[in-house]
């Protein structure tokens, strides 16, 4: 089993290794790239909004396919992608390479998830979902402050290295992964669960929690250049705090919603998520300073995940494979959004990189108030199910 699961975690971390990384090489990429640092930071957004948009509409159309195949297909783009990036030396073809490396990006998350939970025998399915996406969560650990200090001399060195994982992750899925076949879901039965109300709702908070997170994480190099004095070694140091912060805090979420309400729950990481960024500007002052506060602000990020997903479940549990894939296009549209708006507060509004955070604690106390909002009147679970039950992995085959 874990030879079938190891090539799909090594795609998630590929992807998410590749998504978190150019917050950390955004100072070089701007220099190199002859662009501000705010137009450097719309390479986030794009990449963002591109898996936002194309993950319900690629996953449309490779639903047909064996998800080995359409797994294959969606590292094949990535790494190209990625490879066209490396060898990028002027901003609209890094940027361009950005948006095709993102809709493989958006492919391999849901399919590399689907598949782990049909290879899997039922009782072991929770496991091998935690292993597959846990390479999501390494790469936040890992995989961002190791891609900022490989780069620290090259940015384009770092881009080589996630292809290469990317081609590692390929030949053990070619090689090791059964194929799998899955009923094919259209992208109207995809689409079905944003006709309610309360869907709409529950992923508004996601979109607006992230949107906050990543006005300032985006820039997050800049905005800690007091703390690092420019020091590629001590950004990294600081990126580690954050990365080890936002594990502790998923691996916590995970033992708090079994204990406690979900909504709750994340009640508590949107209130110390948005005392985080007000306190960013005195706070990252210092390495000592910066360190403390990371680890602090990577705990609140990472226990918010969590408890949206145990909501979303709870509206109906046969539609749990789409409204977790609504979840994460919405995530990535928070993203976006948070790239662009923190590059629109420092050109428009001439606001350093280190004034984001209290900007950003502005949207992340908005995220608390909506989210109060939506626990006034909490739905039932709903009777009946969202999306055809074609969707439950229940009911899929190998």
């Amino acid at each position: 089993m874990l030879k079938r699961l190891l090539p799909l975690a090594a795609a998630t971390f590929a992807v998410g290794t590749d998504g978190y990384v150019i917050a950390g090489l955004l100072p070089s990429i701007a220099e190199d790239l002859e662009v501000s640092t705010p137009a450097a930071g719309q390479l986030v957004t794009a990449f963002a909004l591109t898996v936002a948009l194309s993950a319900p509409l690629m996953g449309a159309l490779t639903s047909a396919l064996d998800r080995r195949s359409a797994l294959l297909i969606a590292l094949t783009v990535f790494v190209i992608g990625n490879i066209v990036t490396a060898l990028g030396t002027s901003y609209a073809v890094v940027i361009a390479s950005r948006i095709v490396t993102a809709v493989g990006a958006g492919i391999i998350t849901a399919a590399a998830s689907s598949t782990a939970a049909a290879i899997a025998p039922p009782e072991r399915r929770g496991r091998a979902l935690a292993f597959v996406l846990g390479g999501l969560t390494l790469a936040t650990a890992l995989g961002l402050p190791l891609g900022t200090l490989i780069g620290r001399t090259d940015w384009h060195v770092t881009l080589w290295a996630v292809a290469g994982i990317g081609l590692l992750a390929a030949f053990g899925i070619a090689v090791g992964l059964p194929r799998v076949a899955l009923p094919a879901a259209s992208l109207p039965d995809r689409l079905r669960p944003l006709r309610q109300g309360r869907v709409l709702a529950l992923l508004a908070v996601t979109t607006l929690a992230f949107l906050g997170t990543y006005t300032l994480y985006t820039y997050i190099g800049p905005a800690l250049r007091d703390a690092t004095g420019g020091d590629a070694s001590q950004l990294t140091l600081i990126l580690l705090a954050w990365g080890v912060g936002t594990l502790a805090g998923n691996f916590t979420a995970g033992r708090l919603v079994d204990r406690y309400d979900s909504a709750r729950v994340l009640t508590g990481a949107l209130a110390l998520t948005t005392l985080a960024l007000v306190l960013t500007p005195p706070a990252t002052r210092t390495l000592a300073s910066a360190l403390v506060w990371a680890v602090v602000w990577g705990v609140s990020v990472g226990v918010t995940v969590v408890p949206q997903q145990h909501r979303l479940i709870a509206l109906s549990p046969s539609a749990a494979p789409v409204l977790l894939a609504l979840n994460s296009s919405a995530l990535y549209v928070g993203i976006a959004a948070g790239g662009g708006f923190g590059g629109l507060a420092q050109e428009w509004f001439g606001l350093a990189p280190a004034e984001l955070g209290p900007a950003a604690a502005g949207v992340a106390a908005l995220t608390l108030l909506w989210h109060l909002g939506t626990t006034r009147h909490p739905a039932a679970p709903t009777a009946k199910p969202l999306t055809p039950a074609a969707d439950n992995p229940e009911r899929t085959k190998a």
